[in-house]
């Protein structure tokens, strides 16, 4: 008897294709992450330990009742942006280089808190959240 055998094709994939794929995206990826700005808000929050720092020249504070004091000045919300314009142009400093000190009673909404960092953003100023000690540091 002639039996013939059979050819076996054995199977094989190729990965060319879609390492192309997952290295595009790869890029993609990579690219736009670079786009997002992580901190958009330049703030500064104070560490746990005792570090002594200097002074900021300006400070920026909100009660409850939403009202604001700039420098222990009461300030009008409209015009807060314009007061704070003002003072840094009088310290005759550049803006990157100004410090603001951003203090908020402990149950002031966020909002108030935000209003004042999106002020400083926009006048590139930095930023410093007053807070206080926790009772297990002191």
């Amino acid at each position: 008897m002639g039996l013939k055998r059979r050819v076996r094709v054995t199977p094989s994939f190729s990965l060319a294709a879609m390492i192309d794929i997952i290295f595009l995206l790869l890029m993609f990826f990579m690219l736009t992450s670079k786009f997002v700005t992580p901190n958009a808000l330049n703030l500064q929050l104070p560490s746990s330990n005792s570090k002594t720092m200097a002074s900021p020249s300006l400070a920026v504070s909100v009660n409850l009742k939403g009202e604001y004091f700039l420098d222990g000045t009461r300030t009008r919300k409209e015009v807060l942006r314009e007061a704070l314009a003002s003072k840094i142009r009088a310290t005759k400093q550049e803006p990157q280089n100004t410090t603001i000190t951003v203090v908020a009673e402990k149950t002031v909404p966020l909002d108030y808190v935000v209003y004042i960092l999106d002020i400083a953003n926009t006048l590139r100023v930095k930023t410093i959240l007053a807070t206080e000690e926790h009772p297990e540091d002191k």
